[in-house]
This record gives C-alpha cells, structure tokens and sequence, in this order.
C-alpha cells in the first residue's frame, strides 16, 4: 500500500490543510476504527462530533461543516465536497488493478469471422462468436462468452463469467461483473391450442445497451420479444437485478440490487430505484 504526505493527498483533491500536516499517510478507514496514521472523512455534521473520540491522523473534511471546538488542533484537509473528495484519495491508494496479459489467450476460442480492435486483451477460456465486433482496449478476463452478431465499442470490461448472447449491441465504455447475462430469452409463455400445455414464445429481438453504462454480478437482462430492451448511456444497475424483456430504461439511472422490471416497462432519464423494489 503506497503512503502519501498529508500535503500531498490535499494538492491531489484541491483541498486546504488545516492543523498538523507533518504526518504520513498509510490508509483510509471509517472514522471510528480509524488509527493516527489513517484518513477518514466527515461528510454531514452529524458525525462531526464523534471526530473527538476518533484515533484518525486526518479527517477528510467538507467546508461547510464546522470543526468541533475539541479538534481545533487536530489535522484536516477541508474541501468543497468530501464524498467526491474521497473518491480521488481512493484512487490513490487503489491497488494496481489486475487483467490479462495483452493479446488473446491461448485457451481463448475466436471465430475467424470475430474483428478484435486494437489493444484487446482476451483472457483464459474465453469464446468469441461469428461477426462479433470488438472496440479497441477491451478486456475479457477469464470465461467470458459473446455470441455471434454481437457488436461492443471501445474499452468495455468484462469479468469472469459473463455471457452476451447473440445480436446484442454495447457501447463503449462499459463494465459488466461476473456471471451476469445479457440477452437471454425473455419469459414468455402462452397455454397451448388445446389448453393442455404451455407454449413458449420466440424472443428474436435483442438488447441494446448506451455507453457507460455498469452492471452488477449476477444480474440478467432478457432480450426483446422483437424490437430491443434497452439500457440508457450511463446508467447503472447493481447486482441480482433482473431486467425483462422489451424494457426501455432511460440515461443516468441507478438500480439497486434484487430489482425486478417486468417486461415492457418504461423508465425514464435520471431514475433511481431501491433495493428489492
């Protein structure tokens, strides 16, 4: 774990030091298991008072909020926001991120008709279908599988697990965690002619999905009856969610985790829905 100067972690997030700035940095931690060589954040007066009984050496602070009169003496770095500032002091300590190795893998299965932009990198176990076009920087880690006529943009991330199904269209810039699938058969079922069955009905749309959009583990999004279900530009969906066929869900939403969406439900720009619902 790399260590910082306090007056170096305030130039990175354009904070102001206030107090001590002697010490050395090794980590973040919430602010009640915090230790003297450790940051952590207030974000809402509230929490401001239990700043006194915290061991932190550094509190990431807002400048809204007020230092309590027994922390006067006490280190801090005082930025606008300190949500968004944690978020920059969180890459800095951020482990060096692990993916495979540039190139296709040798256990990876590429059709010979798939078109692999530049700087790809294709990991163990991987399948890669007829007419599959990948963007440029792209990376699938172990297991992952796009179906054939598949289309993705340019640096997309794919963990372990993950299966697009065919004729599925992705944008750039997307990240989906493991064991997700994309564009699976909605749940469609009618009773037979002669009312002593279930007929299944064809699913032969498919899924279109905007740029930067993230998705969960785990989670399912089904392809449409004809025409397409579609994710928005943006748009983030957590894990266990199950996305039916023929939804329409707009730019810029967040979707907790265990969400259900019934088929052919419309949801528009800016949505968020909570866990379960």
């Amino acid at each position: 774990m790399p260590v910082f100067s306090i007056n170096q972690i305030a130039q990175h997030v354009d904070g102001q030091v206030s107090g001590p700035a002697e010490l050395t940095v090794t980590g973040i931690e919430i602010l009640d298991k915090a230790s003297d060589t450790q940051l952590s954040f207030i974000r809402s007066a509230k929490f401001a008072e239990q700043w006194g009984d915290s061991k932190a050496g550094v509190i990431l602070l807002s400048k809204s909020i007020e230092v309590p009169a027994s922390c006067k003496d006490r280190s801090a770095i005082l930025v606008d926001d300190a949500d968004l500032a944690l978020n920059k002091v969180i890459e800095l300590f951020a482990p060096a991120k692990l993916c495979p190795a540039a190139g296709v893998h040798p256990t990876a299965v590429i059709a010979p008709t798939a078109k692999l932009g530049e700087g790809c990198c294709i990991g163990p176990h991987c399948t890669i279908g007829d007419n599959v076009v990948l963007g440029d920087g792209c990376i699938l880690h172990d297991s992952v599988s796009l179906h054939e006529n598949s289309t993705f943009g340019d640096h997309c991330e794919f963990f372990s697990g993950v299966i697009v199904r065919e004729r599925t269209k992705i944008g750039s810039h997307v990240i989906i965690h493991s064991n997700t699938v994309i564009g699976a058969d909605g749940f469609g079922y009618r009773p037979s002619e002669d009312g002593r069955g279930i007929v299944k009905i064809p699913h032969i749309g498919n899924v279109i999905i905007g740029n930067g959009v993230e998705i969960g583990a785990n989670a399912c999004i089904d392809r449409a009856k004809f025409s397409s279900t579609v994710i928005g530009d943006g748009t983030k969906i957590d894990n266990l969610c199950q996305i039916a066929h023929n939804v329409i869900i707009g730019r810029m939403c967040l979707i907790a985790a265990q969400c259900g969406i019934a088929g052919s439900t419309t949801i528009g720009d800016g949505v968020q829905i909570g866990g379960q619902a």
